[in-house]
């Protein structure tokens, strides 16, 4: 239960974060955006706010962000339909009806010889008394079909319509933001956990441990072991860790006085092959605001480094298929580090976001890099690509992407159930 309650709170947010970068960044640019969702296939819970439905779908699988002009309007009024109109205070039509007249008895009912609803945004037709007649429409005008509202997008409002540079950002901002994500976890993460101190100072002591039976306490200065002097964390344990199994002994400066200690270093294994000497000890840490947010920015950057030498590996085949996790094992590691506690489960959720937004950003199909990358063609090439065409290419590379995840989840249940 646990897991499963790690894995919806970390996977929401970092969703979440995504798509909302999207959508705020599209929002400001002026595109009308019809829908903010997390997740996909049937609806379990929606609001409306803002122009915007705001929903929660039943399979965690991601989630989107839908703009108007991203994809052809699912309703298309045509000459020879009989629509209800409804006007609002500016005496402008408010509301096209498009079927289900009779629920709308206020409406006026009006056959459709010419309808624009991107561009002059207008209505004309025959009333029923056969008399033609010609309305404006506002630009936040719905149409309503088997009772459901849609509200028109006039092309300023549609993503097409948009600079490349305004919807260049709108698709950047979605993995642009699991970063920033990954920055404030990781800046919380040293801000409440500290940050290691290279001094040879006792930062904790571990249960049952060599430290603990020598009566070792925390804040404990560590100035010499075996006779050798020490100055930072790095040379006694460096001493400590060569003397597995044998006697060692520490000078100690505890407030202002300085007594000896004796203690033999516990044996432990690395490898079948190597182990090292420890005594159970734990690395001083300090807290400061500078410290945390330098740690943030450099982990975040060490953590993008790793993955794309990790995905550099993949495709130059140093990497199998079978190393890759899908859902299933993220799961199945998402419960084993949260077991290790909230502080490991925080880094966790760094590295899962940074790694959403690096694999968001590829140049492939479907993706937020491969529609960068269509974005980046049209500026090279001063006009934008068939939208027919690359909404093939997106179908084709969605269906190449979702059987690479079923793959990848066969292998994670192979690795873990059999």
């Amino acid at each position: 239960m646990n897991t499963l309650l790690a894995v919806i709170v970390i996977f929401g947010a970092l969703v979440f974060i995504h798509e909302w970068g999207h959508l705020i960044v599209a929002k400001r640019a002026g595109i009308l955006c019809r829908e903010f969702a997390i997740g996909f296939g049937p609806k379990l819970f929606s609001f409306d706010r803002n122009e915007t439905t705001y929903t929660i779908r039943l399979l965690p699988l991601g989630g989107y962000v839908r703009m108007a002009g991203e994809d052809p309007e699912l309703v298309q009024i045509r000459p020879g339909y009989e629509v209800g109109l409804e006007w609002n205070s500016d005496d402008k039509v408010s509301k096209i009806i498009v079927n289900n007249k009779s629920k709308h008895p206020e409406c006026r009912v009006l056959q459709v010889e010419e309808i624009d609803m991107e561009d002059k945004l207008f209505i004309r037709g025959y009333n029923e008394d056969g008399e033609l007649e010609s309305h404006t429409l506002d630009s936040k005008a719905v149409y309503i079909h088997d009772e459901k509202a849609t509200q028109i997008a006039p092309l300023d409002r549609q993503f097409r319509s948009k600079t490349v540079g305004q919807r260049a950002a709108a698709i950047f901002a979605g993995p642009a933001m699991n970063f920033v994500l990954a920055v404030v976890v990781l800046i919380f993460y040293a801000a409440v956990a500290g940050l290691p101190v290279d001094e040879a100072r006792v930062g904790g002591i571990q249960e049952d441990m060599p430290a603990e039976e020598a009566g070792l306490e925390t804040g404990d200065q560590i100035t010499a072991v075996n006779g050798e002097q020490v100055e930072s964390w790095q040379d006694m344990t460096e001493i400590i860790q060569t003397q597995a199994g044998e006697e060692l002994d520490l000078e100690v400066l505890r407030e202002e006085e300085t007594f000896s200690v004796s203690l033999t270093a516990e044996e432990r294994q690395l490898t079948e092959e190597e182990s090292v000497g420890v005594i159970g000890v734990l690395a001083p840490t300090e807290r400061t605001l500078t410290g945390a947010l330098a740690f943030g920015f450099t982990e975040t950057y060490q953590y993008a480094t790793l993955i794309l030498e990790a995905l550099g590996m993949l495709v130059t085949g140093q990497f199998s298929l079978d190393a890759l996790a899908g859902p299933v094992g993220i799961y199945n590691y998402t419960g084993e580090v949260a077991a290790m506690g909230f502080l490991v489960l925080f880094q966790w959720a760094a590295i899962l976001s940074v790694n959403l937004g690096i694999i968001n950003l590829l140049p492939l199909p479907a993706l937020d890099g491969g529609r960068l990358l269509f974005i980046g063609l049209e500026a090279v090439r001063g006009k934008p690509i068939d939208p027919q065409k690359e909404g093939m290419v997106h179908f084709i590379g969605f269906a190449l992407l979702m059987l690479l995840v079923i793959a990848v989840t066969w292998n994670d249940i192979n690795r873990i159930f059999m």
